[in-house]
């Protein structure tokens, strides 16, 4: 396809009209612009900092193929599977556009295509960052025996030690961000529904979210344990309760992402009854 099928738009409700059916058809593949775009119609590019956001579609005779979209220009580009001809499409749109890619990130098929289009263009050496691994909940399997306690979701008393949890999980993956009351507006963790794993004594000793649901879809995220407390099955527990609590709640789909290289996480999602379906590779340039 030419690099002029692509149509960019800075407005998010101008690329729902053209993608939104086409993001819908398959919201496993498509995780990333459905979250994104749900989050910026629900609070407003200012929360994100997304006022220069910008959207891109893939058409030809009517028909979407593929989509990228970009918060700001300081920030990485993400985009739906592309064969490698598209992505070189893309990467040549763009630079023709002037736009600059400091990161990219989808499928590591799609991921690599472009990173190899991106380098052959302008010579940028392009490195992996993270490799993730999008898994897709198919039997729930609940552990046995649970841990001494139960699940309850977290309310306003509760602020204080979420916003603990939420810190310790971002310094665990290496995610720059502030997280504390003045903060917590302003961040992707403030627009999820939380659980909490408690002790018989009320103790909270792991925690997990869940995105709103979109297109049938419910990403759990993110899930943390406290390094002391871990080994103890309370993350596989809280996990359980949260996807039950979403497919209670009408979703088709209920996934999550774990680190492609932990062998530890990636082998308590499976007994839970989560299966791989994609790995998801981050590259900087």
């Amino acid at each position: 396809m030419r690099p002029d099928d692509w149509h960019l738009t800075e407005d998010v409700d101008d690329f729902l009209a053209r993608a939104g059916e086409f993001l819908r058809s398959r919201p496993v593949a498509h995780i990333m612009p459905l979250t994104w775009t749900a989050r910026l119609r629900a609070r407003g590019a200012a929360v994100y900092g997304a006022e220069h956001a910008v959207f891109g579609v893939l058409e030809r005779a009517g028909e979407v193929h593929a989509v990228f979209y970009r918060l700001s220009p300081g920030r990485g580009l993400s985009s739906t599977p592309l064969t490698p001809e598209q992505a070189d499409g893309l990467a040549a749109r763009l630079l023709a556009l002037g736009h600059s890619v400091p990161s990219f990130s989808a499928d590591d098929g799609t991921a690599a295509a472009f990173a190899d289009s991106w380098r052959r263009h302008t010579g940028a050496k392009p490195a992996v960052r993270v490799r993730l691994r999008l898994n897709r909940l198919g039997t729930l399997a609940p552990p046995e025996p649970l841990p001494a306690g139960r699940g309850r979701p977290v309310g306003e008393r509760d602020h204080g030690q979420l916003m603990a949890m939420c810190r310790g999980f971002a310094a665990d993956v290496g995610e720059a961000v502030g997280i504390d009351a003045d903060s917590w507006a302003r961040t992707r963790f403030a627009d999820k529904h939380y659980t909490f794993w408690e002790t018989p004594d009320g103790t909270p000793v792991s925690m997990a979210g869940a995105n709103p649901m979109v297109a049938g879809l419910v990403q759990v995220d993110p899930v943390y344990t406290p390094a002391p407390l871990r080994g103890q099955g309370y993350a596989g527990a809280v996990t359980a309760e949260v996807s039950r609590a979403a497919l209670v709640a009408g979703a088709e789909h209920v996934v999550l992402f774990t680190d492609a290289a932990n062998p530890t996480s990636n082998a308590l999602y499976r007994r839970l009854g989560y299966v791989p379906v994609v790995d998801w590779i981050a590259y900087d340039f």
